[in-house]
């Protein structure tokens, strides 16, 4: 599961990574919204709340360095989320959320998903024209685990 673009390398999650993981959601949630409970569950156990339940999380890499990631959840057999993407400050403008977000399509794919949802905020408007250039389409906003949801997204394999 390797993509490239020039010099960022999209790598699959090593428990090396699990601290940048963390601090990378963090960083971005924090310049926009508050750390709320179901943030913390995932970003402090990983392994035990994405890995160990078949999910999947990928990491960018510029030169070595980790500057990005996003992760897979699998929600019920055929359903997965896709959820915690950020990108490190210094990192963004190249393109970074789009490899990330599409080297998990293809996962789910792989995988056999019919499709793939994400929770969002309006104000994040760069992110979602990404969601759209994925494929995501708008949906209505069913239950969500984050106060600071206003935007649901998904993305159909099958009908």
């Amino acid at each position: 599961m390797n993509a490239q673009n020039t010099e960022v390398k999209i790598v699959a999650y090593d428990p090396k990574y699990k601290e940048a993981f963390k601090t990378l959601n963090e960083e971005w949630i924090k310049t926009f919204f508050v750390m709320e409970s179901g943030d913390y569950k995932l970003l402090d156990n990983p392994e035990e709340h994405i890995i160990n339940k078949e999910g999947h999380i990928v990491f960018a890499l510029l030169d070595n360095e980790v500057v990005g990631t996003c992760a897979l959840v699998k929600t019920d057999p055929v359903t997965y989320e896709l959820s915690k993407m950020a990108v490190s400050p210094k990192a963004q403008g190249k393109k970074i959320g789009y490899l990330l977000g599409n080297a998990l399509v293809e996962k789910a794919k792989e995988l056999n998903a019919e499709k793939i949802f994400l929770e969002t905020n309006s104000v994040l408007v760069p992110a979602i024209k990404l969601y759209e250039k994925l494929g995501f389409k708008h949906i209505a906003i069913t239950h969500s685990a984050y106060d600071r949801c206003d935007t649901q997204m998904e993305l159909v394999f099958k009908d």
